[in-house]
């Protein structure tokens, strides 16, 4: 039975994601199939890269991935197979499958090339299922594709490192349904940077000089509850995903507001560690 997962910008309001699925289930009657995402920001190669990259590896050997993002077939943005870390990735080549590598290589990438013998105004619909029911069915790589070399590589979503080594500049890279804010500056790149060093973070106008390990570390239980600093505390801290997430306590968007709002913290934000030396 294949797992084929989807990762799209293309919302709940429309009748997209119910087709795509319906689709499949023509072409692959016993599928098992996974929604990733379908709240992608429109055309963030980004945001869906981080997502599905985070999502991936809990899946078994062999799931098709298929990204629904800036997915329409241009010159410059053709569409490829990739087969990497035994999983298959469905999608263009607008850099999501460079941001899923990151410093790795893929196994193989092919060009898909069945473009002549079916209709591609929709190519979710009418191209990826095709080719993820080739793949189902152990279809080879070759018969629906053509070796390809030129991946997108997508610039300037590192965090930089001042020449000095006493600042690291980041940005963030995804806001989560509480309004945390996500960077792209991870906890490994970040120690071996710091060196032991007391830091400050700066996002806009809010600094911090800790980072915890998980929310709850922030708070000091030993206190009586009406003595802690909770609902409302800023907090930065490695998230689940390895990545450094700012945030408040128990915030929600929808009523007190959140890291996003009330830090006025949005996709490209400047995030600046400074060491100290």
């Amino acid at each position: 039975m294949s797992i084929i997962t989807l990762t799209t910008d293309f919302g709940h309001k429309d009748y997209f994601v119910s087709a795509i699925k319906a689709a499949l289930l023509q072409e692959l009657p016993q599928s098992t199939i996974v929604d990733i995402s379908h709240s992608i920001s429109p055309f963030n190669h980004t945001e869906a890269a981080y997502i599905l990259k985070n999502a991936y590896k809990n899946f078994p050997k062999g799931s098709i991935h298929i990204i629904g993002v800036d997915s329409e077939l241009s010159p410059e943005n053709k569409h490829l197979v990739m087969q990497f870390d035994g999983h298959y990735f469905i999608g263009a080549n607008n850099g999501i499958f460079s941001l899923l590598l990151e410093e790795m290589r893929y196994d193989r990438l092919v060009e898909i090339n069945i473009h002549d013998t079916v209709l591609t105004t929709f190519p979710v619909l009418e191209v990826f299922v095709k080719v993820a029911g080739h793949l189902s069915r152990k279809g080879a790589l070759e018969v629906i594709g053509r070796p390809f070399e030129d991946l997108k590589i997508l610039t300037g979503v590192k965090p930089v490192l001042h020449e000095a080594g006493h600042q690291l500049i980041g940005s963030v890279i995804y806001i989560d349904n509480f309004g945390n804010v996500v960077t792209n500056i991870k906890k490994q790149h970040f120690l071996s940077v710091q060196k032991t060093r007391p830091f400050t973070i700066f996002a806009q106008s809010v600094k911090f000089t800790q980072v915890y390990e998980t929310y709850a570390a922030a708070i000091n239980f030993d206190l009586p509850k009406n003595q802690r600093e909770e609902d409302g505390k800023k907090i930065a801290l490695w998230n689940a995903a390895g990545h450094l997430e700012l945030s408040i306590y128990k915030s929600n968007p929808q009523t007190v507001g959140s890291a996003n709002s009330l830090f006025g913290l949005d996709f490209r934000t400047p995030i600046i560690i400074e060491f100290k030396h």
